[in-house]
């Protein structure tokens, strides 16, 4: 059975640091692009961060490059990390990581070429 399972959200002040954790079991998700996403209240879920099986390449959206950091383990079961700095009240949503396919480096931040997901981690930024 597949399971992405996010952990290490919270509230945090605005300018601080959070690091999200998935644990993913089930398949062999080495071979796969990963990455995150958020949900804001209200708004639709957007591309945060992507990161390819090996983790030798990365992608972000604009508004969180250079603060947040994606990154993998792949030594024995599959973690991906998002470690997230310098953070906005904006950046408060719920935080999901998904696993893609062959074909989802090709457009990274396309939802639907992302086959399995968690089931979210809330991050809240106070002012």
């Amino acid at each position: 059975q597949v399971q992405l399972v996010e952990s290490g959200g919270g509230l945090v002040q605005a300018g601080g640091s959070l690091r999200l954790s998935c644990a993913a079991s089930g398949r062999t998700f080495s071979s796969y692009v990963m990455g995150w996403f958020r949900q804001a209240p209200g708004k639709e879920r957007e591309f945060v961060a992507a990161i390819t099986g090996s983790g030798s390449s990365t992608y972000y959206a604009d508004s969180v490059k250079g603060r947040f950091t994606i990154s993998r383990d792949n030594a024995k079961n599959t973690t991906l990390y998002l470690q997230m700095s310098t953070l906005k009240p904006e950046d408060t949503a719920v935080y999901y990581c998904a696993s893609g396919g062959s074909s989802t480096w090709y457009n990274p931040i396309r939802q639907s070429l992302y086959r399995y997901w968690g089931q979210g981690t809330q991050v809240t930024v106070s002012s």
